[in-house]
C-alpha cells in the first residue's frame, strides 16, 4: 500500500495502452489467456484477502473502472480481436467477418452486450465485457438491462471479465445465471418525483387537493 501511495498511476493504464491500440499490436496479441473464473473454493489465504480488500477500499478500483470509458472501450476492442482471431484459427472466416463491436459507449447499455460474436457452430455469442486493471477478484458494476438480457438470452450471453489489463491482460467467462458466480448488490436507486406526487395525492385524497 505504501508503494501504491507513491505510484498512484499503477492502477490506471497508460494512455497509449488504452486509447488506440495499434492494429499490428492487436494482430500480434489477439489471442487472450482465458482461465477459470474465481470461486469461493480457490479464494486466497485470509491475510492476502485482507490486504487486497484494504487496497480496494482505499483506491475503489471498481468505481474507477466504471468511470473510465477509455478502459472499457479498449477492453471491448481487445475481446473483439480475440473473438475474430479464435474464429479464424478455427477456419470460420465468414463468422469472423460477421463479428461486430456494438458501440455501447454511444448507446449506453441499450443492447445489453458489447460484442456480437459466434461460436464455431454458428450460434450467437452476445458478449458483455467488463475490464479492470485490478486483479481477478476486483468487483465490477453491471446494469439492470445487462442482467435482463443475460436472463433472456442465457444460452447466448457470456460475460467476459478482463483483468490485469494494462500489464498482461487475462480473462475468464461467467455464464448466466450470474448469481451462481457472484453476489449481486444494488448500489443505486432511481428517484422519481412524479411517483412521489402520485403517492401524495393518493394519501391525502382528492378533496384535500
Amino acid at each position: 500500500m505504501r508503494w501504491l501511495d507513491r505510484h498512484p498511476d499503477w492502477l490506471a493504464p497508460a494512455a497509449q495502452m488504452v486509447m488506440e491500440p495499434s492494429p499490428s499490436a492487436l494482430r500480434d496479441e489477439a489471442m487472450l489467456w482465458i482461465g477459470s473464473p474465481p470461486t469461493h473454493s480457490n479464494a486466497p489465504p485470509p491475510k492476502e484477502l485482507e490486504q487486497m480488500t484494504a487496497i480496494a477500499r482505499k483506491y475503489d478500483v471498481a468505481e474507477r473502472d466504471a468511470r473510465n470509458r477509455a478502459l472499457g472501450r479498449a477492453g471491448e476492442e481487445r475481446v473483439l480481436a480475440h473473438e475474430r482471431a479464435s474464429l479464424l484459427a478455427a477456419g470460420r472466416t465468414v463468422l469472423a467477418e460477421r463479428t461486430l463491436w456494438v458501440v455501447s459507449h454511444l448507446d449506453d447499455d441499450g443492447a445489453g452486450y458489447d460484442v456480437l460474436s459466434f461460436a464455431t457452430n454458428g450460434s450467437n455469442r452476445l458478449i458483455e465485457v467488463k475490464t479492470t486493471n485490478g486483479w481477478e477478484r476486483t468487483l465490477f458494476h453491471i446494469t439492470r438491462n445487462e442482467l435482463a438480457v443475460a436472463e433472456e438470452r442465457r444460452s447466448d450471453w457470456p460475460l467476459v471479465r478482463l483483468w490485469n489489463f494494462a500489464r498482461e491482460p487475462k480473462a475468464f467467462e461467467l455464464l448466466p445465471p450470474l448469481e451462481a458466480h457472484v453476489s449481486l448488490m444494488a448500489t443505486s436507486y432511481q428517484a422519481n418525483f412524479i411517483q412521489w406526487a402520485v403517492s401524495r395525492l393518493s394519501a391525502f385524497g382528492a378533496k384535500t387537493w
